[in-house]
């Protein structure tokens, strides 16, 4: 008989909803920028410049809670509000550009208002170039340029174009390229970009911190995964439902209001839990900096972080551009539904082998040791991402990311943050794990997200999937080589860390 944990249900419902409240937000992101015509350099740029101010906040807010250790809990609730306050101030910028615009019985032709020696001087604020297929009565002309009027959504005319015909209907698309320097100076532009700066900071800083203090609770880093997995479930259903019902109350222009009201619900759930968590009170580093000065002397500590930003590059490609991918496969194949897709992919992720592998990552470390389990990750993402790049239409990723979610990002997380604890010193867990996760999804994804966005751009998707393959591949093989020879006769850092506190409550797991 299994008995139940009371001591660990605050932590448990903190994972649960503060993903829950990620879940129909963060996938989106980048989808978002798309939909406001930023290029994927462009956003891959922006994505990359992130990662680097998590490298530099997620230590230093790390240190911050280990040195005002009885602000901890004040700091930790202040950081849930604040990053899901910055999400959904999102819903407040102005929808200056939009990739589609429909308009029905206009007149084709209006040279009046279309004269060729003012299209330099168009305004940002007034007018939108475009580039539209008419259809009139039984012809169909496509790719037809204009300028539409913002604000009027009935006036819409044509340049170097000669129609036979009077009255038509159009669906016009943005001329991405016309109308960059209007976007990249929009107030548009930059309230999106420093809203998802801030509260992207926010959501990785709380992940190093919710795990220094799972950690705190729990003690033994093998259950880690077991308080995790919560999380996992909780990202999936929110991202499952969202994407459900973002695509039903769309219709023919797209909102995200339902996903927003998931967000606010499940984080007024989770700040209430967070009250209840008990966060125990441990003894203080008498010299962090000299403590960690000689944790950083340790060449298996140096090798373990190189490849753990390693592991932030490869996983980018996920994070930043799979949804970008899976728009542009859609289109190409003309699969509808892409947000339900999309809702369905998020959901196989978590809710298939990561809600497994997150449970039994603990055992898995523990059978075949750090740098084994390490270099299994890394084989899983490249064949993760070689199957992804071969098939044929956008609904067989869900099978693939459904089985191989787990052993890739769901294992290669647990064994960066169970390391992470257990090679630091006593009292340092939040700095620590500030460290490590500021190098995985810090500089490793500033690196990943540049290094994608610019092959995305200029080989595709297809090939650039095959390249992260082929770079996982090769970081699986040379780390498992390094440890097996250079390494075999160092220090292990993990073998000589002294626990000097306990956590409260006993040893007992929750089940679902």
């Amino acid at each position: 008989m299994v008995r139940v944990n009371r001591g660990l249900l605050p932590i448990k419902a903190h994972f649960l909803f503060f993903m829950a409240a990620m879940g129909p937000i963060l996938p989106q992101l980048s989808v978002y920028g798309r939909e406001l015509g930023i290029s994927p350099v462009v956003m891959g740029t922006v994505t990359g410049i992130l990662p680097i101010l998590f490298l530099l906040s997620k230590p230093a807010f790390g240190l911050l809670v280990d040195v005002l250790r009885h602000y901890r809990k004040a700091i930790f609730l202040g950081l849930i509000l604040a990053t899901s306050l910055f999400y959904a101030l999102l819903y407040f910028v102005p929808s200056r550009f939009i990739s589609q615009y429909h308009f029905k019985k206009i007149q084709c032709s209006q040279p009046e208002t279309c004269k060729l020696d003012n299209l330099e001087d168009l305004s940002c604020n007034s007018t939108s170039r475009v580039t539209c297929d008419l259809k009139c009565n039984k012809d169909t002309f496509k790719g037809i340029s204009g300028i539409i009027q913002l604000g009027l959504q009935d006036n819409v005319c044509f340049y170097n174009a000669s129609l036979d015909c009077s009255v038509c209907d159009a669906i016009c698309d943005d001329d991405i390229e016309n109308n960059t320097h209007c976007l990249y100076t929009s107030f548009t532009f930059w309230a999106f970009i420093i809203l998802i700066s801030l509260g992207t900071i926010g959501f990785n800083v709380l992940n190093s911190i919710s795990d220094a203090i799972c950690f705190d609770v729990i003690e033994d880093e093998y259950d880690y995964g077991k308080q995790r997995v919560w999380g996992t479930i909780g990202f999936g259903i929110t991202a499952l439902i969202s994407g459900y019902v973002v695509q039903y109350f769309s219709g023919n222009q797209l909102t995200y209001t339902p996903a927003l009201i998931i967000m606010l619900i499940c984080t007024a759930i989770d700040f209430f839990a967070c009250i209840k968590l008990e966060i125990p009170i441990i003894q203080a580093p008498k010299n962090i900096f000299k403590s960690l000065k000689d944790l950083l002397n340790n060449c298996q500590t140096i090798v373990f972080i190189f490849y753990a930003t390693m592991a932030g590059i490869v996983d980018s490609f996920v994070v930043y551009f799979l949804f970008w991918y899976i728009e542009d496969f859609a289109l190409l194949t003309k699969t509808p539904n892409t947000k339900l897709l999309e809702g369905l992919i998020v959901a196989a992720q978590t809710l298939g082998a990561e809600i497994i592998f997150f449970y039994i990552s603990g055992t898995i470390i523990r059978k075949i040791g750090y740098a084994a389990t390490f270099s299994c990750c890394f084989l899983s993402y490249g064949i993760r991402y070689g199957l992804i790049s071969i098939v044929p239409s956008p609904w067989w990723i869900i099978p693939i990311e459904a089985l191989m979610q787990g052993p890739s990002y769901a294992l290669i997380y647990t064994t960066i943050v169970a390391y992470a604890n257990a090679i630091s010193p006593p009292g340092m867990s939040a700095t620590m794990q500030g460290i490590a996760a500021g190098m995985d999804d810090g500089f490793g994804y500033a690196v990943g997200s540049v290094l994608g966005g610019i092959l995305y751009k200029y080989i595709g998707g297809t090939s650039t999937l095959r390249v992260f393959s082929g770079l996982s591949i090769v970081c699986g093989i040379s780390y498992l080589i390094i440890h097996k020879t250079i390494l075999r006769n160092t220090e292990d850092p993990t073998a000589v860390k002294v626990q000097t506190y306990h956590a409260p409550g006993n040893n007992e797991d929750l089940v679902a």
